[in-house]
């Protein structure tokens, strides 16, 4: 049982990929799993899966599993010396021809960058480091001007800030890491380099319901539709490391409190990620700046925040779990918490759901309630009531694991798996004894439960009660 609302992703590798070490960060703190599909082939993705689901069983407990595709990677080719040096204001030249490259040349082995550039686009190589202007462009070659120059090895990445690439979010291997990913049950999937909706409508064909979809927002094109994206997607991640290299890098924390607050008032969970504690890579403190940037998604709202490289290949991946979890849980009992976390309170949107659940979060603020306890089979009733971020808990009640792996990683969820309500009184006794037994109500309290009603049906939450814990409740069913 966490004592914090924000959720804690853990990206698995070879630091943490044994049944001990996953056990060990769930129990500090994480409650969903990343694995990177840019470093799993398909005997590595069901080793590690497994391993998960084998922990999963063992501790009696959901959790959430994340497969991140690794999306269209554009990389330059390689050199005749493995490396040369571009000197600013020289001329360099991109093209298709595979001969090892030198100071003058290089192939960059993707004609859809060239089908796609013109007079005055900008190419980023090596993480932004080298950055270069076309002068001359024909659909196999560009002259290039050297604008900030810099040492150029094989295969450094390719970003085009200002180019809408004539691809899909989705390569070859995505659609086959997709389909393993889906067959072996994960409950998210990650979508990399998604420029428009329309890549997000392309995954969740492939995906048919199971499993959610998350858009990562790290190109600048997809910034210009971000509220279609967020229609069209089950949640969304400020992907900060490449965002990072195709915008100017001042403009990144702006972006993520746009995209913060979209979500919240959407309903969308939000995920904000890459080098939160990095210098936890190598040591077992983060610096100050690392803990105040991870304070500040927990003072925006956001529903996770997480861990890459930190935990998947370094020194310290339960340390640097720990130290996510005490961050949250310390913001979270700030005394200005409240109050910055309201100054974005979101209106309900004109639905029976949204009502419903702004009514259960004003009802149990008024009556000093125990909890917020939601019946759902689809998810939708959580989702709603954690849209409010109310200060105190939410208990989703369902008999579908799926639905309760997804949840995982959404704001102030406590999932509990149990069998469906006969009736509706039913509904009411055993949310008042699921609450006490799993710690969050005491005889006397009262607590507020929220339903669908006909039972089961998905997206039509229009119940509410209040209810009294008794003196002494009966144990729990499962």
């Amino acid at each position: 049982m966490r004592r914090r609302n924000v959720k804690i992703i853990a990206t698995l590798g070879p630091a943490s990929s044994s049944a001990e070490m996953i056990r060990t960060l769930f129990a500090t703190g994480a409650d969903v799993f990343r694995l990177n599909m840019s470093h799993l082939d398909a005997d590595g993705l069901r080793e590690v899966h497994g391993t998960i689901r084998n922990v999963e069983k063992e501790l009696g407990h959901p959790i959430g599993i994340l497969a991140d595709l690794q999306g269209p990677k554009l990389r330059v080719g390689a050199f005749a010396n493995d490396s040369v040096e571009l000197k600013s204001g020289k001329t360099f030249r991109i093209d298709l021809d595979d001969t090892p490259g030198d100071e003058t040349r290089v192939c960059v082995p993707h004609p859809e960058i060239f089908a796609a550039i013109e007079e005055g686009s900008q190419l980023l190589l090596d993480d932004g480091r080298i950055r270069l202007r076309v002068t001359e462009a024909d659909k196999r070659h560009a002259v290039t001007e050297v604008i900030i120059g810099g040492k150029l090895s094989n295969r450094k990445g390719v970003n085009l800030p200002d180019t809408l690439l004539p691809l899909t979010a989705l390569t070859d291997k995505d659609r086959r890491d997709a389909e393993l990913a889906l067959d072996l049950g994960v409950d998210w999937l990650a979508l990399s380099f998604i420029q428009r909706p329309e890549d997000v409508a392309e995954a969740r064909k492939i995906a048919r319901g199971r499993a959610a979809i998350m858009a990562k927002i790290e190109k600048p094109l997809a910034l210009t539709h971000l509220q279609e994206i967020a229609d069209i997607a089950d949640g969304m991640m400020v992907a900060r490391g490449d965002l990072g290299v195709e915008l100017p890098i001042e403009q990144v924390p702006g972006w993520q409190k746009q995209i913060t607050r979209l979500c919240r008032r959407n309903g969308k969970p939000v995920v904000v990620a890459t080098q939160m504690l990095e210098s936890m890579i190598t040591s077992p403190m983060p610096t100050r700046a690392e803990v105040s940037d991870v304070a500040t998604a927990v003072f925006d709202g956001a529903d996770a925040v997480m861990l890459s490289a930190e935990s998947a290949a370094g020194d310290f991946p339960a340390e640097a779990v720990e130290m996510m979890n005490r961050i949250g849980a310390q913001v979270e009992s700030d005394p200005t918490y409240p109050s910055i976390m309201y100054a974005r309170e979101t209106e309900p949107e004109a639905t029976g759901a949204d009502a419903i659940s702004a009514a259960a979060h004003s009802v149990a603020d008024t009556l000093n309630a125990a909890a917020i306890v939601c019946w759902t089979n689809s998810g939708s009733t959580g989702l709603r009531a954690a849209r409010e971020r109310p200060q105190l808990p939410i208990v989703v009640l369902t008999p579908i694991v799926e639905t309760a792996r997804r949840l995982a990683l959404v704001w102030g969820v406590h999932c509990v798996l149990t069998d469906d309500a006969k009736d509706l009184d039913d509904m009411v006794d055993r949310a008042c004894n699921i609450a006490f037994k799993q710690g969050f109500a005491q005889p006397g309290q009262r607590i507020v439960v929220i339903a669908g009603v006909p039972l089961g049906t998905p997206g039509a939450t229009n119940m509410l009660r209040v209810a009294y814990v008794g003196s002494s409740p009966a144990a729990a069913p499962n």
